[in-house]
């Protein structure tokens, strides 16, 4: 009995896509569906009990967008997940941006941290502010930003996010730990004045 698609298996359908192969995205597809499903389904786990926004819709609508995406040099399986997380969450940040969160704040998303992956990170930042935060740490370092992106909305282990990344193992923990309290600082800073 087969467990999944191997990662080699992933990245060779990713490159042939990347070379023009609509076969290869036709075979790709159902290879991925069930893990984008469950980084999209962690992505609303932490949102508001009423969310319209449903997984399947996430994953759908960043297909869409990753279909479009000819520009994209597709390294791997971990920089493909890596980058489906970044459109999840840019899905969702459009989405709250457009029932009106930032301007009524009553509306505003609320993301719960995993206790096991952002040890000492405030839980209840809101999606907004992370994503906020999240655009000025790139400013700051685009690295630690690609790393919390891949962790966090991505799902990705240490391992993966550093192949991704083409990094050590220990910088992926060296920033996800200074990500971490960096973005814990930023948004307390926030939860205080607000």
């Amino acid at each position: 009995m087969r467990r999944g698609p191997s990662a080699h298996e992933v990245t060779l359908l990713l490159r042939a896509w990347g070379d023009g192969s609509k076969e290869a995205l036709d075979r790709l597809a159902p290879l991925v569906y069930r893990e984008l499903r469950q980084i999209a389904g962690r992505m609303l786990a932490a949102e508001r009990p009423n969310h319209t926004l449903q997984a399947t819709a996430l994953v759908n609508e960043a297909y869409l967008r990753l279909v479009d995406a000819r520009e994209v040099n597709w390294q791997d399986r971990a920089h493909f997940f890596g980058i489906c997380a970044r459109a999840m969450r840019q899905i969702l940040v459009d989405y709250a941006r457009s029932r009106g969160s930032a301007k009524r704040g009553g509306d505003q998303v609320v993301i719960e941290l995993d206790e096991a992956l952002a040890a000492g990170w405030s839980p209840g930042a809101r999606l907004l502010e992370l994503d906020d935060a999240l655009n000025r740490l790139a400013q700051l370092d685009p690295r630690k930003c690609q790393v919390v992106e891949m962790r966090y909305f991505g799902g990705l282990s240490i391992e993966e996010t550093a192949e991704a990344l083409k990094i050590s193992v220990e910088t992926v923990r060296r920033d996800w730990n200074m990500a971490q309290a960096w973005l814990h600082r930023e948004l307390s800073g926030k939860q205080q004045d607000g």
